[in-house]
């Protein structure tokens, strides 16, 4: 991989609203890109990120209709780091809806991270809503995986780590989810948020294949760090996925759906081992293991091995436009140039 490439150009939503999921929950989505274009749908990390104007720029808009929405308590959506009715099932469904409120038949699949968990949960229900699948960092929700962001990360990214574990008091360190998950539900607004910014600079620092210095969050990162603290805490301590709601227990649909993985070989957050439980399971699966990257998707292998994927995909949809082209055009009648029988 010479070459790294560069997003596709920032564009606008040219339509966005807000889809009532339940009495409680509204969810903010936006389509950008080619109204009557291949629908692909993003879906964001964490759980509680939120999506993000660079999510956008990922497919050719000339191509796709690009499809993204904040999850439940995230971003845009509201109320704003809501748990309660916040659970894997409810976000299936709430993808379905949405499918349906914008009359969309079948659709690709993106997501990275949270967005990988949630995008192999919505295939397993809805299989044959699903084209495909592009996924990045996979993460599959399993107590091991939640042990090593909390603890065995201390390993690769020991001065992070140490911060993390110094805010909790030392006769509570024993159980660290715990101890954030109580920190980030109760007491007042600002010692939830206190606790919401070591989470979500520890996360930060291990994001990027180059760590980089954390700024003073403004008033809006805040806000972003106490959901998404908030809602990993939640999924975290209360949602984990065992037994019969193993995803890698329940592949079966999944396996007929083309699968591309992109993974980094230093993923601090979501390490190489889900990814390759996964293509286990599925073994015709496209497999790639990104050299010099981490776990965030803006790390420019990652990047670039990403917006690869997606051009090809382009690719293919305009090789079928010519085609559907060239077998629709008139035939000319062009007789006048051929030698006649005597």
């Amino acid at each position: 991989m010479a070459e790294l490439l560069e997003l596709y150009p920032s564009i606008d939503p040219y339509a966005s609203g807000f889809l009532e999921v339940s009495e409680l929950h509204s969810l903010y989505w936006e389509q950008c890109g080619n109204p009557n274009g291949v629908p692909v749908i993003i879906l964001h990390g964490g759980p509680g990120e939120g999506c993000a104007p660079t999510h956008r720029r990922f497919f050719d808009p000339d191509i796709f209709r690009i499809i993204l929405f904040d999850q439940r308590g995230c971003g845009r959506s509201s109320p704003h780091g809501e748990l309660k009715e916040n659970t894997p099932d409810a976000l299936v469904q709430d993808i379905e809806k949405l499918r349906q409120h914008l009359a969309i038949d079948t659709w690709h699949v993106f997501g990275g991270s949270w967005g990988s968990t949630l995008a192999l949960l919505y295939a397993i229900e809805h299989s044959h809503r699903v084209d495909s699948m592009i996924l990045r960092g996979i993460f599959l929700l399993q107590p091991s995986e939640i042990d090593w962001f909390l603890n065995g990360s201390k390993s690769l990214a020991p001065k992070a780590w140490q911060r993390f574990v110094n805010y909790i008091p030392k006769n509570k360190r024993s159980n660290l989810l715990k101890a954030y998950y109580k920190r980030l539900t109760q007491g007042d607004l600002p010692s939830q948020q206190e606790a919401a910014i070591e989470w979500f600079t520890y996360e930060s620092h291990c994001a990027t294949i180059i760590p980089t210095h954390m700024p003073e969050l403004s008033k809006e990162l805040r806000a972003q760090a106490l959901a998404l603290a908030r809602i990993e805490a939640h999924y975290f301590m209360k949602h984990s996925l065992t037994g019969k709601r193993s995803i890698l227990r329940r592949l079966k649909a999944v396996k007929e759906i083309p699968l591309t993985v992109v993974q980094g070989r230093y993923d601090i957050i979501c390490p190489p081992i889900s990814a390759e439980s996964l293509i286990d399971i599925c073994p015709n699966a496209a497999y790639y293991l990104v050299d010099c990257a981490g776990h965030s998707m803006m790390d420019p292998a990652i990047r670039t091995r990403l917006l690869m994927v997606t051009y090809e995909l382009a690719e293919h949809y305009k090789e079928k436009q010519r085609i559907a082209a060239s077998n629709t055009a008139p035939i000319e009648d062009n007789n006048h140039s051929l030698e006649r029988p005597q």
